[in-house]
């Protein structure tokens, strides 16, 4: 009875690892706070007020270069895809929270500005491209984000590792039904979409689907035509501040 009582003690002081393999780590609650007071339901940033105040930012993206995503794929997904948008929140207050990303500007943001991921020194391009892309997972151009219009809206919540299956499927219907990235024109069978269908056409086609058209219609209540032309719109790399907000 006294070893079975001491078998029984060492099993419930034992850790969890698949529970604690699947909890999210701390500095998604802290990113969650400044979502909830920086950005606002169109997923438009205070920069200004960042700016003002930034250490609640800069401490999540310490943290960031400082740790890694651990182990899971959908763990490993949520962890990079939030990475990415805290460095690029950031990045625009650390370049003075410009206008425009202009195409020199681009550069810089993306290419020539080392940032610090998991212990690492890389680019928001190449953690993107070296990274994030490779896993696989199409519908993180929906979720991923550089603080410009063109970008699919920044929402107010993190993405979770429990409920990232379902956040990446809102995303991707939003993003295919907002009017503003897909725009059917019945009279001229035409549908302008945004670009980043063209920058990424790959990870779209023929990967997930035999064209850009029949991948957008997956996410839409109300089909675009297969026989209408696909046309792409330019891309807009107006800074995504809030009205009003100034540098």
């Amino acid at each position: 009875m006294l070893r079975r009582r001491s078998l029984l003690s060492a099993a419930l002081a034992a850790p969890l690892p698949a529970l604690a393999q699947a909890a999210d780590p701390p500095w998604f609650d802290a990113w969650e706070a400044v979502l909830r007071r920086r950005v606002d339901a169109q997923g438009r940033v205070d920069f200004a007020g960042i700016a003002a105040e930034p250490a609640p930012l800069a401490a999540i993206v310490e943290e960031i270069g400082r740790t890694g995503p651990g182990e899971g794929t959908a763990r490993q997904l949520a962890w990079r895809i939030n990475a990415y948008n805290a460095l690029a929140m950031l990045g625009i207050v650390r370049r003075g929270i410009p206008e425009e990303l202009t195409f020199l500007g681009r550069y810089g943001f993306f290419v020539n500005t080392t940032v610090r991921v998991a212990g690492r020194d890389t680019s928001l391009k190449s953690f993107e491209d070296d990274v994030i892309r490779p896993m696989g997972e199409e519908r993180v151009h929906f979720a991923l984000n550089c603080m410009v219009r063109g970008c699919p809206r920044l929402p107010r919540e993190p993405f979770r590792t429990a409920s990232l299956e379902a956040q990446l499927a809102a995303a991707a219907r939003e993003f295919c039904e907002s009017g503003y990235h897909v725009r059917p024109d019945p009279p001229r069978r035409v549908v302008f979409a945004s670009q980043i269908f063209d920058f990424f056409t790959g990870d779209f086609v023929p990967a997930k689907a035999p064209s850009v058209l029949a991948y957008i219609n997956r996410w839409r209540r109300e089909p675009v035509p297969a026989d209408w032309t696909l046309r792409y719109i330019s891309y807009d790399w107006t800074v995504n501040r809030q009205p009003g907000r100034s540098g």
